[in-house]
C-alpha cells in the first residue's frame, strides 16, 4: 500500500512540474522577444499605449494604421529651434542607414503646439524631412490625454508677444515594434546608428 502511494505521489509531482514547464513556455512565447537594445527597453510597459489623433491630412491615425512597420512617436513643435528639427533629421538618417528596410520605419510627430502648428504647416514641416513621416494634430484636450499617457513634460514659456512663446518639452521618442507594441524610449542625442541598430532588431524579431 505504501508503495502505491509512493508512485502516485511521485506521479503527481512529475505531472506537475510538467504543467509548470508547459505554462512556463507559452508565457515565454507569447511574451516579446528578449533583445539587447542600445535604448532604454520599455517592454512589458503599462503606459504609451498608443494614441487615436489626426494626422496633417486630417485623417485619423491610430498605432493599428502602420502595423508590420516599427513605429518612432517623437512630440515637440514646429517652431522649436533646435531639439525636434535635430531629432527628425536624425529619423531621417535611421532610414538612410537602414537601407531598403528604412521603408519600414515610421515617423510619427505628435504636436504640442496645436494652436500654431496647424494642418497646414505640419504638412509643409513634415515634408522638410521625409514625405512619409505623419504629424499629428490633437485638440488642446486631446493633447492633454495623450502627453499624459505618454508621460511627455511640456509647459509653455511666454515670449514677449502673445503668439511669441515657446515650450519647454521632453526630448524623448518611443519605439514600438510591428505588433503595436511599446519596446523602447530612445533618448535625445544618443545618435542615429543606435536607433538604427535596434530598429533592425526589432525588424527582424516576431
Amino acid at each position: 500500500m505504501f508503495l502505491f502511494q509512493t508512485i502516485a505521489k511521485r506521479r503527481v509531482a512529475i505531472l506537475a512540474c510538467s504543467l509548470l514547464f508547459l505554462a512556463g513556455g507559452l508565457l515565454t512565447a507569447c511574451s516579446p522577444d528578449k533583445l539587447s537594445f542600445k535604448g532604454v527597453d520599455l517592454t512589458g510597459a503599462d503606459y504609451a499605449k498608443g494614441f487615436s489623433l489626426p494626422d496633417q491630412h486630417g485623417q485619423l491615425r491610430t498605432l493599428k494604421d502602420f502595423a508590420g512597420n516599427v513605429v518612432v512617436v517623437f512630440f515637440g513643435f514646429t517652431q522649436c529651434p533646435d531639439v525636434c528639427p535635430t531629432s527628425l533629421q536624425e529619423l531621417v538618417e535611421v532610414k538612410r542607414l537602414l537601407g531598403k528596410e528604412g521603408d519600414r520605419l515610421q515617423a510619427v510627430f505628435i504636436t504640442l503646439d496645436p494652436e500654431r502648428d496647424t494642418p497646414e504647416l505640419l504638412k509643409a514641416y513634415m515634408a522638410n524631412f521625409d514625405p512619409s513621416f505623419v504629424a499629428l494634430h490633437p485638440s488642446p484636450e486631446q493633447l492633454v490625454a495623450v502627453a499624459k499617457d505618454f508621460k511627455i513634460y511640456y509647459k509653455k514659456v511666454d515670449g514677449k508677444t502673445a503668439t511669441s512663446y515657446t515650450l519647454d518639452h521632453s526630448a524623448g521618442s518611443y519605439t514600438f515594434d510591428g505588433l503595436g507594441r511599446l519596446r523602447l524610449y530612445n533618448r535625445y542625442g544618443s545618435g542615429s546608428a543606435a536607433m538604427a541598430s535596434d530598429v533592425a532588431l526589432l525588424l527582424k524579431s516576431k
